[in-house]
């Protein structure tokens, strides 16, 4: 795929970003759909797995049939065949009436099917059949029935682990590895990370009627180096966050919040060695093996190390400006996808006006906002500074810093 296509592709679905990792994730995605091999997505919670299939799907040859999602993870063990294989009227208590699985619903399209890893042993057999020939039997009944669906697994679990501890079929796992693709982790797009808070704040702002948020330097690159353990779905909800509660409601001269890295760091939960998985007691009494407690261990002491980075680098903020890490963005983009001018830590606290070259939409503009002119609307309002302020062209709060700058009160 050629640049174009793919950033085609990414505005078709939504798709933020301009990481490596991402792109070959995509054209994977692409060059495989017109296949029927079984896919397996990998990455973390968070990181935007569920486009993959779409994209496999819509760009297939069973593009026009039909597409489920299911999420394995979701389903209660007891009722998770019926809903893949359907069941038969009365092969159970509740089953009023047959129902077709989805398996039966799909044929001919295609299936996605989420948290894979966390399918019940028994059910991975009878997935295992599906995938070898593609027949299945509905709970309650002994007929054989078939049907073509291309299935797209995905998990964020380490299946190879779950193989060795015998809680995944292996045979299963080959099966459906026959092509895998890896989503990147949202601390591995560095390139990408203000890009979506840019993002994320410019929709809650435009939704809610909110002002919209600037970081200072320093609240970008401790943006760009937290860890972000919850990926992209974590970095929308502190962005959302920080402009519901940061910003305020928009004025006629409209403006930006700006918000600094103290600000931005009580927004972003601390994270905490403790709060690793602990490693439990497996039932059969078998020890966690050597290389395993080394990764283990190296994993925490990597953790650790970037949690006192991220110490260091806040309490030192004030002390040394930090560099800016900005992505590549196209021109002619969506505002949200601008640079952005960087901002002082002189101008925390201030709305920024963003409106001040726009002469057309306002009686006087903010240039124009001289003393003479403040005074003229002044004393035609006698004092009222609400109405002065809309004579002027500015916020109530610039009128209220100019009084003061002139030494009107």
């Amino acid at each position: 795929m050629d640049s174009q296509d793919l950033q085609r592709l990414k505005n078709k679905y939504d798709i933020i970003g301009n990481d490596a990792a991402l792109n070959r994730a995509l054209e994977t995605a692409i060059t495989i759909a017109p296949t029927d091999l079984t896919v397996l997505v990998t990455g973390e919670s968070g990181v935007g797995k569920e486009n993959i299939p779409k994209i496999i799907h819509q760009n297939s040859r069973r593009k026009t049939a039909k597409y489920f999602a299911v999420n394995c993870g979701a389903i209660p063990e007891g009722t998770i065949d019926s809903e893949l294989f359907g069941h038969e009227k009365g092969s159970f208590t509740g089953a009023i009436e047959t129902r077709k699985g989805y398996f039966e619903e799909a044929n001919g399209g295609t299936l996605f099917l989420d948290e894979i890893g966390e399918l019940p042993l028994p059910s991975q057999a009878k997935l295992l059949r599906v995938l070898q020939s593609g027949e299945f039997i509905k709970v309650g009944s002994s007929k054989v029935e078939k049907t073509d669906v291309r299935v797209i697994a995905a998990t964020n679990n380490d299946l190879i682990h779950a193989v060795s501890k015998g809680k995944f079929r292996e045979d299963l796992y080959y099966r459906l590895n026959a092509i895998q693709i890896r989503m990147p982790a949202l601390r591995d797009r560095k390139g990408d990370i203000y890009l979506f808070f840019r993002k994320f704040s410019s929709d809650f702002s435009e939704k809610y009627g909110m002002s919209k948020v600037t970081l200072t330097n320093d609240a970008i690159d401790l943006l760009i180096n937290y860890r972000w353990p919850g990926n992209i779905r974590q970095l929308k909800n502190v962005a959302e966050t920080v402009t519901a509660l940061e910003s305020e409601k928009l004025t006629p001269t409209s403006g930006r919040c700006v918000v600094d890295a103290a600000t931005l760091a009580g927004y972003m939960p601390k994270e905490d060695v403790n709060l690793l998985p602990a490693v439990m007691e497996d039932n059969r009494g078998d020890s966690m093996s050597e290389s395993d407690r080394q990764m283990f261990i190296k994993a925490i002491l990597d953790l650790k190390h970037e949690v006192d980075d991220l110490k260091a680098r806040i309490s030192s903020i004030n002390a040394s400006p930090a560099p800016v890490l900005t992505p590549h963005i196209p021109d002619e983009e969506a505002e949200w996808q601008g640079q952005g001018a960087p901002v002082s830590s002189e101008d925390i606290g201030k709305v920024v006006d963003i409106n001040v070259h726009d002469s057309q939409n306002q009686d006087l503009s903010l240039k124009k906002s001289n003393l003479e002119n403040i005074i003229k609307a002044l004393e035609k309002h006698r004092g009222n500074r609400k109405l002065a302020a809309q004579e002027v062209g500015i916020s109530e709060r610039t009128l209220y810093r100019k009084i003061k700058e002139y030494h009107l009160e």
